[in-house]
């Protein structure tokens, strides 16, 4: 129990880094763009952040995971972090030149003719992160979480910061003084343009702040180590683009496949809109995606460091089955107080509520799909882990295609759902041959089956009931699942078993 204890510590520390900047933006930044965007607007924002997210998988291509792979076995650790970095700096440096060499051709094939400006402000984010990902993996390996969380929080409160001064303090100021000397950096016309502005401001400064970690970086690289590193990598590249097709391709090729209405004056805010919709449901099943998101930032070199203890896999499956009860926790938190959670985002956006439990329960598949992934990863069987990325991508490309152009995004919801149910099936059933884990499969059915049946009685509650009865009745579902988790606990430690 000291390892999970300590994987649990870790994840709350770097939940600092992780979860805490994204609920920032969650808390503040979602309901603050649903409120003065239009759902046009906001899709611009929801299918540009999109395409960020995809190309940053790329042009990372697989080297964070590596990074921890190879300092942990390889005797000459700067020399790792060093090789890393200089690759990571010549492919992004490259990709900024090309991003500025074929601006407008980029913004006319994806319908940002008007803005070209968007893709150069996005190209520069991009290769600053993607050159920052890894000082930013030495912080954890060095198990600097605080600075790590520190810069993290930082960079989400300066894009906030800034995001409130173009939104509202300078629109402000140039109604009640047009001729303040701060106006001149001020032009209403760039429009939701300023959003990315406010993220590139954060993104510079927080490689300045990272400039320490930076500078560690000696003239050293190693070819024969770096062939190694790119053998290991690349099945993490497809793993990695496969995962980003299944987790945003459908924000991408949505308006490219949803037929537009006759009669519509404007197909582009149309289809955008749709998006924005979308985009903004997909937000209120954050809660499971940050706790993901943490988990997997100290699980990934918590996983490769266990590996060397006797009782590992036990470890592993007990990470596993409390994974499982704590996700299926917060999926009941979020759809029993569905009417509290909706409000933030403006109810504008409140017809494509449905898809929320859809995404939810799609994202915990994904993060036992994570948990999985230690079989693979520790027995440098990354093609494979790839390989089953791509099956899932397959899947959702396929559920778009063929369902979106009837359904909208309801079917693009259900897409992930699919494809993370069937990505975790595979990796179950394949990493039994590998690397056999006894997980405890009946306590994870049974929390799994518990927590449905306390949804769906949450579902056939009466709308006549007063709030107050509606509101104890969901607070006692919670604490019968809460009751459930701890005394199927307590049944495992009395006869010593975790099944």
């Amino acid at each position: 129990m000291g390892a999970i204890q300590k994987l649990a510590g870790q994840t709350l520390i770097y939940g600092m880094g992780t979860i805490a900047p994204r609920l920032l933006n969650y808390l503040l930044l979602t309901p603050f763009y649903t409120e003065i965007f239009e759902k046009n607007e906001y899709g611009v924002v929801t299918e540009l952040y999109a395409y960020v997210a995809f190309l940053l998988v790329i042009l990372t291509y697989g080297m964070e995971t590596t990074f921890f792979r190879f300092i942990e076995k390889e005797a000459k650790k700067s020399t790792v972090f060093s090789t890393i970095s200089f690759s990571l700096l010549a492919t992004s440096t490259l990709f900024l030149v090309v991003v500025f060499a074929f601006t407008q051709p980029i913004a006319d094939a994806i319908r940002y003719e008007y803005n070209p400006e968007y893709i150069q402000m996005l190209g520069i984010i991009l290769a600053l992160d993607a050159f920052m990902a890894i000082p930013f993996a030495r912080l954890r390996y060095e198990n600097k979480a605080v600075r790590f969380s520190l810069l993290k929080i930082t960079n989400i409160l300066i894009n906030i910061g800034f995001n409130l001064l173009f939104f509202v303090g300078l629109p402000i100021l140039s109604n009640t003084d047009p001729t303040h000397w701060a106006l001149q950096f001020y032009n209403p016309e760039v429009g939701v343009g300023y959003a990315f502005v406010a993220n590139l401001i954060a993104t510079a400064v927080t490689t300045i702040l990272l400039l320490p970690e930076i500078l560690k970086i000696k003239w050293e690289f190693d070819w024969t180590m770096y062939r190694s590193m790119l053998r290991y990598a690349w099945p993490l590249v497809i793993l990695g683009v496969a995962g980003m097709i299944n987790e945003v391709s459908d924000k991408l090729i949505f308006k490219f496949l949803m037929p537009v209405p006759d009669g519509i004056e404007n197909p582009d805010d149309y289809l955008l809109s749709l998006i924005g919709v979308y985009g903004a449901n997909t937000k209120l099943a954050v809660l499971m995606m940050l706790f993901i998101q943490m988990f997997k930032f100290a699980a990934e070199p918590f996983f490769f460091s266990q590996a060397k203890e006797k009782n590992s896999k036990e470890t592993y499956a007990l990470v596993m089955k409390y994974f499982v009860a704590f996700g299926l926790l917060i999926f009941l938190g979020v759809m029993l107080y569905l009417d509290v959670v909706k409000h933030f985002i403006n109810e504008r956006y409140h017809d494509g509520l449905f898809v929320v439990p859809v995404i939810l329960m799609g994202n915990l598949f994904l993060g036992i799909f994570y948990n999985l992934s230690v079989w693979y990863k520790l027995n440098d069987l990354t093609r494979y882990g790839a390989l089953i990325a791509v099956v899932g991508s397959l899947i959702t490309l396929l559920i778009n295609v063929i369902f979106v152009p009837l359904y909208g995004y309801a079917a693009a919801a259900w897409a992930h759902f699919f494809c993370y149910f069937f990505m975790m099936l595979i990796s179950y059933f394949w990493g039994r041959k590998y690397f056999p884990i006894a997980y405890p499969i009946r306590s994870i059915l049974g929390f799994f089956g518990l927590a449905l049946l306390l949804f769906y009685a949450h579902r056939e509650m009466p709308d006549s009931w007063p709030t107050l009865a509606k509101y104890t009745f969901r607070t006692l579902l919670v604490l019968v699942f809460v009751s459930g988790v701890y005394l199927s606990e307590l049944w495992s430690r009395k006869n010593k078993t975790i099944l």
